[in-house]
């Protein structure tokens, strides 16, 4: 009987320790999600005071972010494609680890999962899909326009991200080359991250238009899926995919755009190969900087 009552009340206290240590869990969970939650509100206002104190050349876009009815496709029209991200700015920067870190407090204060756990659903949904929110809303039933705002339009861009002169002499060659007739940004980010990014660079009118994720719809078309470049063929009013060019970051994209039938592809790889973004394919050129693309492409950048 002794060791019966020893037994009983040794379960009675483990009990009441896993449901003290459950209720601490959740204390320092909530905890860290305020702390986190207040954290992104202030960065967030900081962010916008920035963005509206913009007065350098190239700070405004000139084109229109959403156009209701897209223009009727133009077998003549030439199109230049340009990802954004590790881009149109130097991988160097580092803005894609931030974005990973960002990405990571999210995981952490949504999915209340430890630092591993959340890691490993971060690399996983990226390999897997793309875009970390699209294994989100999948399997988490996240929220993507919430998701974009705590992380991506969260981002301290500003500390990092400056008017480039280099790269806006280079795109205002080819413009004024007569070779191209439209420079569109292809992006898997939502259009906030997008246009902060070229107004922060002073390219952001400079570009006739932008064809991006959208978040604010269940299902998140993104590159590499051929959906994708069928929307950008669409928005851009692109006849053919032979009357365009395309420049990213990731070898998985230009692979696809190399099978849609693109012009020229050209992969950037600032210094080595991300094995997670694919490969450079047979078939693309390859540049380090994104103002080597007079080497590469000299016929679009001599006058007519």
């Amino acid at each position: 009987m002794l060791k019966g009552r020893s037994g009983t009340a040794i379960e009675v206290f483990n009990s009441k320790l896993k449901g003290l240590l459950f209720r601490r869990r959740m204390t320092v969970s909530t905890d860290y999600q305020a702390a986190y939650q207040e954290r992104v509100r202030r960065q967030l206002q900081s962010n916008q005071e920035h963005l509206d104190s913009l007065r350098h050349p190239g700070c405004q876009v000139t084109f229109d972010v959403d156009v209701a009815e897209p223009p009727a496709p133009d077998p003549d029209l030439k199109v230049f494609f340009f990802d954004i991200d590790n881009c149109l700015y130097k991988r160097s920067t580092r803005i894609h680890d931030l974005m990973q870190d960002s990405i990571h407090d999210y995981f952490k204060s949504q999915l209340s999962v430890d630092d591993e756990e959340a890691s490993r659903l971060r690399s996983t949904y990226y390999r897997e899909y793309g875009l970390a929110i699209r294994g989100l809303v999948m399997f988490h039933g996240i929220n993507a326009m919430e998701y974009n705002m705590m992380v991506d339009d969260a981002l301290p861009l500003q500390n990092i991200l400056k008017p480039d002169l280099a790269l806006r002499e280079m795109l205002q060659r080819l413009r004024q080359s007569g070779k191209v007739d439209k420079l569109w940004l292809f992006t898997n980010a939502y259009k906030n991250h997008g246009i902060r990014c070229v107004r922060l660079l002073g390219v952001a009118d400079l570009f006739d238009g932008i064809t991006y994720c959208d978040y604010a719809r269940h299902d998140l078309i993104c590159k590499p899926d051929v959906r994708a470049f069928e929307k950008a063929k669409l928005q851009s009013g692109l006849g053919s995919f032979e009357n365009s060019w395309f420049v990213d970051d990731s070898g998985n994209n230009i692979s696809r755009g190399i099978e849609v039938g693109m012009k020229k592809c050209v992969h950037l790889v600032e210094e080595e190969v991300d094995h997670i973004l694919g490969k450079t394919p047979a078939g693309s050129v390859v540049i380090r900087d994104i103002t080597e693309l007079p080497q590469v492409l000299p016929e679009l950048f001599s006058k007519k």
